[in-house]
């Protein structure tokens, strides 16, 4: 518009993105005082400006089913989590045109790694429901969706992150690695959080990519083989259909839930399987975070949990890292995966009131990871006290 399209003393585009920001912030605020004050909104919004995430998600507007358009989504999500919107994403598949079969399937794998996920397209395009386009690739899209389910508990975690600091859930990698510059340029592969390094494959026909695994001295885990790889290198990595390149850092702990389900509230009190991935000096540590998922409750009566996982001389163990606080929860731990590991002789469990027992184990020795199954102690207490690995070296 022009310079003396003037709205007082200031010029129209100086203000311009602030109606879609009051529009959703309306929206939100109204969704909340339906609700009684009780409900967490959902607002998504293609108009925003800055303070918007406040309020809800946002998606990256109008694409098209293009490659280059599911190449772009990866800078585009970055840049707003930057700025500190992190709830973004784009419309999986392409909103005009019609994907091919290909297409479809590596958006879906590029958008389950991405804030949000949700595939989405114009009235008038073709259909384009996963199931339209023959078994094989129907079961590339549900094994995409299903890595998306297994890893909520530790999306959520890096949402309650965000909101208490800022820092972008999707991040570039120069943010954890800001003194190694070969990850300045990177806008192929991001992390989640800090713990999960992802490169979807946005190549048509693609027989490998490229990967950068960063930090001098660091570790990598392949999430889906358990193959360890050092840092500070590119690492390429022949891909399929059904690949989506991603790696677990070395020295975290991701907490996910396993079992498949039909919906996310179905999941709410399945058991958990750690996979704690050792650094190069046999260490690691994570947080698991828990509230109902849809009240205020967790800032008004401090209903949530918040927990420390560490592993340190052999010995896994949890801490209250929010003691005022409470929250039931029936989740218990099923399954422990521990990559980079050594086969122990025996595994023993110790309660807080000193009680011990043994814990059933399994080593792999062709990938390095030791089993736990059934420790069976409650996700969010403080029933357990640690458990350690013992090894009688002869």
């Amino acid at each position: 518009m022009h310079k003396d399209a003037l709205h007082g003393p200031w010029e129209h585009r100086d203000v311009h993105n602030l109606y879609g920001f009051y529009v959703q912030m309306a929206t939100a605020e109204g969704q909340i005082q339906r609700s009684g004050g009780l409900e967490r909104p959902f607002v998504l919004t293609r108009a925003f400006f800055a303070g918007s995430q406040r309020y809800g998600a946002v998606w990256t507007g109008d694409n098209a089913a293009e490659w280059g358009h599911l190449k772009m989504s990866i800078p585009m999500c970055l840049s707003l989590g930057l700025v500190g919107i992190s709830f973004c994403g784009a419309d999986v598949g392409g909103f005009f045109k019609t994907p091919s079969a290909e297409l479809l399937v590596r958006w879906y794998q590029a958008g389950a790694y991405q804030p949000f996920f949700r595939a989405h397209a114009h009235l008038d395009t073709p259909r384009r429901e996963p199931w339209l386009f023959g078994p094989d690739n129907t079961a590339l899209i549900r094994e995409a969706v299903r890595q998306r389910y297994t890893l909520l508990p530790y999306w959520y975690l890096q949402f309650y992150h965000a909101q208490r600091t800022g820092q972008p859930v999707m991040r570039p990698l120069w943010v954890e690695y800001p003194e190694d510059i070969a990850t300045f340029s990177i806008d192929d592969e991001f992390l989640i959080g800090k713990d999960l390094l992802v490169h979807p494959v946005t190549d048509e026909r693609s027989s490998g990519v490229t990967a950068y695994l960063p930090g001098n001295g660091e570790v990598w885990y392949d999430v889906h083989t358990f193959q360890r790889h050092d840092g500070a290198q590119n690492l390429s990595i022949p891909v399929t259909m059904s690949s989506i390149p991603v790696f677990q850092r070395g020295g975290s702990i991701i907490c996910r839930k396993n079992r498949v389900r039909r919906s996310s509230s179905c999941m709410e009190n399945d058991p958990y399987t750690l996979y704690v991935a050792l650094d190069s000096q046999g260490n690691a540590e994570g947080e698991l975070y828990i509230d109902d998922g849809h009240t205020f409750k967790h800032e008004t009566d401090k209903q949530f949990i918040h927990r420390r996982l560490s592993f340190t001389a052999n010995s896994l163990s949890s801490s209250d890292l929010s003691p005022d606080s409470q929250f039931p929860s029936a989740s218990w731990v099923e399954q422990v995966n521990i990559l980079g590991a050594q086969k122990p002789d025996a595994v023993t469990l110790t309660t807080t009131d000193g009680g011990e027992s043994s814990v059933e184990f399994a080593f792999d020795p062709d990938t390095a990871v030791l089993t736990l199954r059934k420790p069976g102690m409650n996700a969010g207490t403080n029933e357990m006290s640690h458990t350690d690995f013992w090894t009688n070296k002869m």
